[in-house]
């Protein structure tokens, strides 16, 4: 049976720090993902404020971390740019995952589009991420607009998909 993966990109106290669309409803659904996956990633910005084992860099508090979880650090929005994600990946059997967690116009659409292009079977949780409100859109509607993107971006043979947490949580349930 494949391995059941789970993406969690930039959850932590520093960048929730900004005000994200619904919070805690992403948190409940990130935690219901973390619950019924069998390996989980947490990706972890650093940079000047969020230094490696401050209290910004930590993962926020809301979520579970599970035992056997892989810890990665980056510093582009691109989760696999000079990291050892794909080598993880490997190493564990994974080349399909669900992707959930913060920013959705940042580092969740960076690391999806490069996720697919690199051969990974890429769903996204399209209730379980977030982003702020921006100067001219609000979070909301970005999180809609990047779901509808993913959807229906042009990658013959390996499509990106869009799906709910509940949809998610029914395909990994037993038959």
């Amino acid at each position: 049976m494949a391995q059941r993966a789970l993406l969690v990109v930039d959850m932590q106290n520093g960048v929730l720090a900004t005000p994200r669309f619904d919070r805690a409803g992403r948190c409940a659904r990130i935690n219901q993902l973390i619950a019924a996956a069998d390996q989980v990633i947490f990706i972890q910005h650093t940079a000047a404020d969020l230094a490696v084992g401050a209290e910004g860099w930590q993962i926020v508090p809301e979520l579970e971390q599970p035992a056997g979880a892989i810890y990665l650090n980056k510093t582009a929005c691109d989760s696999f740019w000079q990291t050892d994600l794909a080598a993880q990946l490997a190493a564990h059997a994974i080349d399909s995952f669900i992707i959930c967690g913060c920013a959705t116009d940042y580092c969740v659409d960076t690391t999806i589009k490069v996720a697919a292009s690199l051969g990974y079977h890429v769903t996204v949780a399209g209730d379980a991420h977030t982003t702020a409100d921006r100067t001219y859109v609000s979070a909301e509607q970005l999180i809609n607009q990047h779901n509808e993107v993913w959807a229906d971006l042009i990658m013959p043979g390996n499509p990106v998909r869009v799906r709910s947490t509940e949809e998610l949580l029914q395909e990994w349930r037993p038959h």
